[in-house]
């Protein structure tokens, strides 16, 4: 499969393109990027082109990897699925239910292929510990994400800066307990110091989940950690460290695996727009001071 990546920032460059570069069946095309002079240097990297006309780039792959912001994602997406080619997203898909739904309706009126790259669900240890779940009668769980984006590639992110941990780690929560616990269908949500949140998560099951999301802590203080318990104790998952590139080789895998079958992953639009979803009723939790219901 033939990819071209659309992006030329820290994420583009440190796992899109390396790990396409270096994948043993999927062939790096070109980069994309809304500055020409970028993308170029960007391309010369990876010993490909750079492109400024997406048109151009996308006349010569079969899919592509978009590592831009989640309200630049969404138009360059839906053009990229009118034009026959799949998708590997990042997460969010989109900062909206509106602007999410409208791309799941773009890539099925396509019928391309989609994954979103939820880091965590492409390791290793997220499959065995899903598997572990999904065979114990469960009562609930909780997870943490607490990062610093201080002296990080991150550090300037206008749209982090804007939208938070919320937005940029809470997916990635939502990613594991979801599959695990089930759909959310209600929200509580309390705000902490900096851009910290807590929230209660109520599943379609009954039962509840607590997270908390922050990239303001001190340094120190970072550190990822979920787990489930339930008939058979508590079912820890701690992520891999250090491991995006070989996670992202899998998710390409995983693409090319859903373009030929034609089936749906479980990580497609559907279930990023159903995140959106969640965070979106988040947010308006932390207005209102009041349990919210998620739209269908």
């Amino acid at each position: 499969m033939r990819f071209g990546v659309l992006g030329t920032g820290p994420w583009a460059r440190a796992v899109h393109a390396p790990a396409l570069a270096g994948h043993p069946t999927a062939e790096l095309v070109g980069v994309w990027g809304r500055d020409v002079a970028r993308a170029k240097a960007v391309g010369a990297e990876f010993d490909v082109p750079g492109f400024g006309e997406l048109d151009e780039l996308l006349g010569l792959v079969d899919a592509v990897t978009i590592a831009l912001p989640p309200d630049v994602q969404v138009p360059l997406a839906e053009r990229a699925a009118a034009a026959g080619k799949h998708l590997l997203l990042e997460k969010p898909i989109a900062l909206s239910t509106a602007a999410a739904d409208g791309l799941v309706a773009a890539v099925r009126a396509a019928g391309v292929a989609s994954v979103v790259f939820f880091t965590l669900r492409f390791q290793v240890a997220t499959s065995t510990w899903l598997t572990q779940a999904g065979r114990t009668q469960l009562a609930g769980g909780a997870g943490s994400w607490l990062a610093s984006l201080a002296g990080s590639p991150f550090d300037s992110s206008p749209w982090r800066r804007e939208h938070g941990a919320l937005w940029d780690v809470g997916p990635h929560a939502l990613s594991v307990l979801v599959p695990a616990l089930g759909p959310v269908v209600a929200v509580q949500a309390g705000q902490g110091v900096g851009d910290t949140v807590h929230l209660v998560l109520t599943h379609a099951s009954g039962v509840a989940s607590s997270v908390s999301l922050s990239l303001s802590v001190a340094p120190m203080s970072s550190g990822v950690e979920f787990f489930v318990h339930g008939d058979a104790g508590r079912l820890v998952l701690l992520p891999e460290a250090g491991s995006a590139v070989e996670a992202f080789g899998v998710a390409v895998d995983e693409l090319a695996a859903a373009a030929l079958t034609g089936g749906a992953h479980p990580c497609d639009v559907a279930f990023g727009r159903d995140v959106v979803a969640v965070l979106e009723t988040v947010a308006r939790a932390l207005e209102s001071g009041c349990r919210e219901s998620v739209p269908r």
